[in-house]
C-alpha cells in the first residue's frame, strides 16, 4: 500500500504514554510527526502542514478535499468530507469525516486514546480479542455496524463524531451532519435543476484526466454523460462484477459507443481469485466480503494517472436501493426499521449455514446494533435512504473507491458533493420509487444515452459466464478456510455445513445462488481472520 493521495496517520490524545506512542508509531507506516505536544501527536506519513494555524490554533486535514479557514470541525467534516484534527489552547478535536468514509480507528489506554487511520498498527498496543458482534454483522449484512470492528479492543469512530480533549478530560462528541439538521422537506427540484448541479460539480475536476467505470447502471452513464458533454479528456473501463453474467460489459460497449469515449474491458482470470480474493480482505482489514472481483480493476486504476469517477450513494439518494416497498408502507419505526434490515441482510441460503444457537444469537445482536447506528434517523423524512448511506455504502461499498483505489490513486464521488447531495435528497422517496426520477434525470442528461438498456432494469442475463468466485481454484481456497472454521469453532456451523466440509473442495460448486455464494464468502473472510491472527475464540452462543 502507497499512500500517494491520502497519507497515513497515526497519533494520540490524553496523557500521552511516551513508550505506547513509539510502539504505535513503529508498527505501521514510516511516520514522521506533523505535530507533537506533551497532549498531543500526530504523526503522518507524508509532510502534513496544518491547513489553518493562527497563534496557537491549528487545524490538519488528511482527505482528499483540503479545507480553509478555521470552521468548527463538524462544518469541516460535512463539507469537506475529510478526518482532521484541531486545536486550541486547553483543547483539541479528532474527528472523522460527516459520513465517515476515510477510516480513524482508536484505543482507549489510561488516559489517552492512541488513533490510526489502519487498524493493524493498533494491534500492538492491545490484545487481538474477537469481537462477535462485528462478526455477526459482517456474516449478515456484509459490514460492521456502528463503532464494531473485528478486534473488540479497537474502535472505528463513526462519521460526524469526535474525540475531544478540554482541559485534560476525554470525552465523545456526536453531532448532528448537515443532512439531519436540516429537514430535507419537498422542494421540488426537477430533473433539470440537479442535472445543473452536477454540472457545477464537475467544475471542480477541470484539467484532470478522468476515468469513470462505466457498468451498465444509471449511476456511471450519469457520470459518463456529465464528463462528456463538459468536454472532459474521459475513459471508461469496465470489469465483470463476477455476478454470473457479465451483463455489465455488453451494455457498457453500447453506452461508451454512444457517448463516443474509449472504452477499454479488464479481463480477470479464476486462477487468480484465491490471490485477489486473500490481498482484498487483508487490505480491507476483513471488514467485509465485498470487492474480491474488484482487485485486478483497482490495480489498473492505481497505474492510469487518472481520477476515478465513482458513483459512491447514487443508489441511495437517487432510486431507493436497498429501500423495499415494505419499508416504504410501514406504519411504525420497528416496522420501518425491520422491513430496512431485511433489504440489507442477506437472504436464505439453499441450506443452513449457522447453526441454531448462533444463527438466533446473530439475528439478536444485529437487530440491536442496526437500531442503535440508525436511531439518530429515525423519524427524519428521508430515513430510509439515509439507513442504507450510514451503514452499507459506508462501511462496505465505498471500501473500493476509498481503500483500494486509494490511497495510491484519487478518486471523486460527485453525488456526495454537499450542494448535489442536499439537492438529491430533497427529492422524496416516492419520486425516486422504481427508478422514476432517476429516469428523468438520465434523459435531461442524454435521451439516446438513457434508452439504451440499464443493468438496473434488465432482469434476465443476455448470457451465462462461469464465476470465478465458484470456479476450482475458489472452491478450493474457501474450503480450506472454511475448514479452520469448522475447526476452529465448530459451533459456529450447521450440522449440514459440516458435512459440505467433510466432502471436500468440490461439494462447494453446488453454491452458486448470490446468498449462497455470500454466506460462503462471509465464511472464508471468516476464516481468513481466524488462520491470519491464528484465534480459537470462544463463542457467546454455546
Amino acid at each position: 500500500m502507497q499512500f500517494n493521495v491520502r497519507p497515513y496517520i497515526c497519533g494520540a490524545l490524553g496523557r500521552i504514554d511516551g513508550t505506547l506512542l513509539d510502539k504505535l508509531t513503529g508498527a505501521g507506516p514510516r511516520v514522521k510527526p506533523a505535530l507533537r505536544s506533551e497532549e498531543a501527536a500526530l504523526y503522518s506519513s507524508v509532510p502534513l502542514p496544518p491547513y489553518h494555524r493562527a497563534g496557537e490554533h491549528f487545524a490538519f486535514a488528511w482527505g482528499e478535499r483540503k479545507p480553509y479557514g478555521g470552521d468548527e470541525w463538524i462544518s469541516v467534516a460535512e463539507t469537506f468530507e475529510t478526518p482532521g484534527l484541531i486545536g486550541s489552547p486547553g483543547r483539541h478535536v479528532l474527528h472523522t469525516g460527516g459520513l465517515g468514509l476515510v477510516d480513524l480507528y482508536y484505543v482507549r489506554q489510561g488516559d489517552a486514546v492512541y488513533f490510526s487511520s489502519l487498524i493493524w498498527p493498533l494491534l500492538e498496543l492491545v490484545e487481538v480479542d474477537i469481537d462477535w458482534s462485528a462478526w455477526a454483522a459482517i456474516l449478515q449484512v456484509t459490514f460492521p455496524l456502528g463503532e464494531a470492528t473485528p478486534y473488540s479492543r479497537v474502535k472505528r469512530l463513526p462519521g460526524s463524531s469526535a474525540i475531544v480533549l478540554e482541559n485534560g478530560v476525554l470525552r465523545t462528541e456526536r453531532r448532528l451532519p448537515r443532512w439531519l439538521r436540516r429537514e430535507p422537506y419537498e422542494a421540488w427540484t426537477s430533473a433539470g435543476e440537479l442535472l445543473d448541479l452536477l454540472h457545477e460539480v464537475y467544475k471542480d475536476y477541470e484539467g484532470r484526466p478522468l476515468l469513470v467505470p462505466v457498468s451498465g447502471g444509471y449511476d456511471s452513464r450519469l457520470l459518463a454523460s456529465v464528463a462528456v458533454a463538459r468536454g472532459f479528456d474521459v475513459e471508461s473501463w469496465t470489469t465483470s462484477p463476477d455476478d454470473g453474467t457479465d451483463t455489465d460489459i455488453a451494455f457498457a460497449r453500447a453506452i461508451t459507443r454512444e457517448l463516443g469515449i474509449p472504452h477499454r474491458v479488464i479481463t480477470q482470470d479464476a486462477a487468480d481469485y484465491p490471490r485477489d480474493a486473500l490481498e482484498v480482505a487483508r487490505r480491507l482489514e476483513y471488514l467485509t466480503p465485498h470487492h474480491a472481483w474488484y482487485a485486478p480493476f483497482a490495480r489498473e486504476v492505481q497505474r492510469s494517472g487518472r481520477v476515478l469517477v465513482d458513483g459512491l450513494a447514487g443508489g441511495p439518494l437517487l432510486k431507493n436501493f436497498m429501500v423495499s416497498g415494505s419499508a416504504l408502507a410501514a406504519s411504525s419505526q420497528a416496522e420501518r426499521s425491520a422491513a430496512l434490515l431485511d433489504s440489507l441482510s442477506l437472504g436464505a441460503p439453499s441450506m443452513p449455514f449457522l447453526s441454531e444457537r448462533a444463527q438466533e444469537w446473530m439475528s439478536e445482536t444485529v437487530r440491536d446494533a442496526f437500531a442503535e447506528s440508525t436511531s439518530m434517523l429515525h423519524g427524519h423524512r428521508a430515513e430510509l435512504p439515509l439507513s442504507v448511506l450510514h451503514t452499507r455504502t459506508v462501511r462496505g461499498i465505498a471500501r473500493s473507491a476509498v481503500n483500494l483505489v486509494g490511497p495510491e490513486a484519487s478518486f471523486a464521488a460527485p453525488f456526495i458533493h454537499p450542494d448535489f447531495f442536499d439537492a438529491a435528497l430533497s427529492v422524496g422517496v416516492g419520486r425516486k420509487d422504481g427508478g422514476r426520477f432517476y429516469r428523468e434525470l438520465l434523459h435531461a442528461a442524454g435521451p439516446r444515452v438513457a434508452a439504451l438498456p440499464s443493468t438496473n432494469v434488465v432482469k434476465q442475463p443476455l448470457r451465462r459466464v462461469p464465476l470465478r468466485s465458484t470456479a476450482a481454484p475458489a472452491r478450493v481456497y474457501s474450503h480450506d478456510l472454511l475448514s479452520v472454521v469448522a475447526s476452529r469453532v465448530p459451533g459456529l456451523l450447521s450440522p449440514e455445513a459440516h458435512a459440505v466440509i467433510a466432502d471436500g473442495p468440490d461439494a462447494l460448486a453446488r453454491f452458486h445462488g448470490w446468498n449462497d455464494r455470500f454466506w460462503v464468502r462471509g465464511l472464508t473472510l471468516f476464516g481468513a481472520w481466524l488462520r491470519d491472527f491464528d484465534c480459537a475464540p470462544q463463542t457467546p452462543f454455546e
